[in-house]
């Protein structure tokens, strides 16, 4: 006995030895932190695009998943935490692709950008996050410190690859954007924020294709990706010239304009020509079968686009997390276009069709949030939300939660290591209350985040900051 309870200490001892240190700050928000888990008996969803499997049972070992398989085939360790997964579903961790540590904020006709260096990040662990982008920065430096914050276990938030800023010539009415004059500039932001830790760069509305050129060619030299919001270059033209990834699905395309003035932006009437262009025109098809030829991957972000007719005011359920004055500002701006968004819909529904169509044929998709828009996009909250209307849309549930995992670690090249729950990869899983095949929303009811093996309380997140989107 006396020998059982000294190997007892010691396996003690050593598991703490092991486990990583957190601060106070993020101590509170951790519910699981014991070497050995087995999640018994759960739905799973494994992020590969299999089918759905049932009767599941999942052991955590320090940071990895040490077996999966069939709960009558798995034994379970003598020294395990054992959470009972019974009408529960297990999911991989959100690889998510387009998302900001910042959030568009409003005042009077003047809208501005601001840095939610602190809230953003515990918001999209209790999303479900666990590994990220920044599809874009306003303020790089805060983005590479809270990233080194959070992997030293002073910060609450999901591991984080960090873009650049935008890359964008004079003509945008943000006054956070940084503008260049000239090409020579591309090079130098390049080289600079590269040498920073900063893993893709991130081209904007107006640049040039000559802009394009020396960012794709800098950056690939480095082994690094560019990403874009385009809209004075067009899709085709980003495309053939090797830019890795497009934001936005469709909804940035200016490929259908009738007088498309080379490197020159019109938004309003490249709005239009989505509004005009047939679903079924031949023009979009050959422009997916181009991008799938290319190897060009597209990020949906549907939830910053859903129209506001007869849809929630912070989509995916986050109304409380948005400071009162802040709150009032979004819903003003919503109850003055609802009802008035017929094109808006048109725009919106097409979008989606045309992804699936070109998800369908085997172009690379992955998805994001980006919290800006109309102040409706909040972390956390956009990302459950996102999975939702790419459901709703006719895209079968675990292919969804493929897009959301795997497709983003494979872009990120770390799908050897997370985006599915598989036996070795990394412990980066999502426990969740109830059926996602019943009924989707309840991937609103996340209880667990395991971000590399520790379970952090996605509710208690969530409650913490309750009030305080928009301010920090």
């Amino acid at each position: 006995m006396k020998y059982m309870l000294q190997l007892a200490l010691m396996i003690l001892m050593f598991n703490h030895v092991l486990a990583q240190k957190f601060t106070p700050q993020v101590q509170k928000f951790i519910a699981i932190d014991t070497s050995i888990v087995a999640i018994t008996n759960t739905t799973l969803i494994d992020g590969t695009g299999a089918p759905i499997k049932h009767n599941q049972t999942i052991i955590l070992k320090d940071k990895l998943i040490l077996e999966v398989g069939n709960s009558e085939q798995i034994e379970i360790p003598e020294m395990a935490l054992i959470i009972d997964g019974t009408n529960k579903t297990v999911i991989p961790g959100l690889v998510m692709m387009h998302e900001h540590l910042f959030y568009t904020k409003f005042f009077e006709d003047w809208f501005s950008i601001g840095q939610m260096s602190f809230t953003f990040p515990r918001l999209y662990l209790a999303g479900g996050v666990t590994t990220m982008r920044t599809a874009g920065s306003i303020q790089p430096q805060s983005d590479l410190n809270v990233k080194k914050w959070i992997k030293e276990g002073k910060m609450t938030g999901p591991k984080m690859d960090v873009t650049s800023p935008f890359i964008e010539r004079a003509g945008s009415p943000i006054a956070e954007l940084g503008f260049i004059e000239n090409t020579s500039e591309v090079s130098e932001i390049v080289n600079f924020w590269a040498k920073r830790g900063v893993t893709s760069f991130k081209l904007y509305n107006r640049i040039t294709q000559e802009d394009m050129v020396v960012c794709i060619e800098e950056a690939h030299k480095r082994n690094l990706k560019v990403t874009g919001h385009l809209c004075s270059v067009t899709y085709e033209e980003a495309s053939n010239l090797g830019i890795d990834n497009l934001e936005h699905g469709f909804m940035a395309s200016t490929d259908f304009m009738a007088n498309k003035v080379v490197n020159q932006c019109d938004p309003f009437e490249a709005r239009q020509s989505l509004n005009d262009e047939p679903i079924d025109s031949p023009r979009v098809n050959k422009l997916i079968d181009l991008l799938i030829q290319n190897g060009t991957t597209i990020t949906t972000t549907p939830n910053v686009f859903e129209p506001w007719t007869n849809r929630e005011l912070i989509p995916g359920g986050g109304e409380l997390a948005v400071a009162p004055d802040v709150l009032q500002d979004v819903k003003n701006i919503y109850d003055r276009l609802s009802g008035k968004d017929s094109l808006h819909l048109v725009r919106f529904n097409k979008n989606l069709i045309w992804l699936k169509r070109f998800y369908d044929q085997g172009g690379k998709l992955m998805a994001g949030t980006d919290p800006t828009g109309a102040g409706r996009t909040v972390a956390g909250y956009a990302n459950r939300r996102t999975i939702e209307i790419l459901v709703e849309a006719g895209f079968p549930l675990q292919d969804v939660i493929k897009i959301c995992t795997l497709n983003g670690a494979i872009y990120l090249e770390q799908d050897e290591q997370i985006g599915t729950v598989e036996k070795g990869k990394i412990a980066d899983l999502i426990l969740i209350s109830g059926n996602l095949e019943d009924h989707i929303k309840n991937i609103r009811n996340m209880e667990l985040v395991f971000k590399e093996g520790i379970g952090f309380n996605s509710k208690l997140m969530f409650e913490s900051v309750k009030g305080k989107v928009g301010l920090n």
